[in-house]
């Protein structure tokens, strides 16, 4: 399974081409693309989503949210906050719904390199 942070879906949904978009098409062909819990929020909270996307967005799978998810989920934020370095909130959700679940994440954010670096989560790279 291969995980997409909501920036990358975006530039999919809009027709860019991109390495990550790219890395999501061929996700979506190979039936391999699952999506953090967040990701889904935050796509479907988009006030002006088509009804096609969001049909395409609830038919993907979501990634399960495990036991202890909440504080890890702090711990990793935590560490990467001690560094002085960013760390959303939401990204951190990402973050360790991938690392939980050993699912790389497809994005074009620069932030989750940080999530890499430090906290274990693995980066899809085409």
């Amino acid at each position: 399974m291969i995980g997409a942070d909501s920036s990358s879906i975006i530039a999919f949904f809009v027709g860019e081409e991109s390495a990550d978009t790219k890395a999501i098409k061929h996700a979506i062909e190979s039936s391999e693309l699952i999506l953090p819990p967040i990701v889904v929020t935050e796509l479907l909270s988009d006030p002006v989503i088509s009804a096609k996307a969001e049909l395409f967005i609830l038919g993907l799978p979501v990634l399960e949210i495990h036991e202890g998810f909440w504080q890890r989920a702090a711990k990793t934020r935590r560490l990467l906050l001690g560094r002085r370095l960013k760390a959303r909130l939401a990204d951190a959700f990402i973050a360790q719904s991938c690392i939980d679940s050993h699912v790389p994440l497809i994005t074009r954010d620069k932030d989750f390199r940080h999530y890499a670096k430090y906290c274990g989560l693995k980066l899809y790279h085409a």
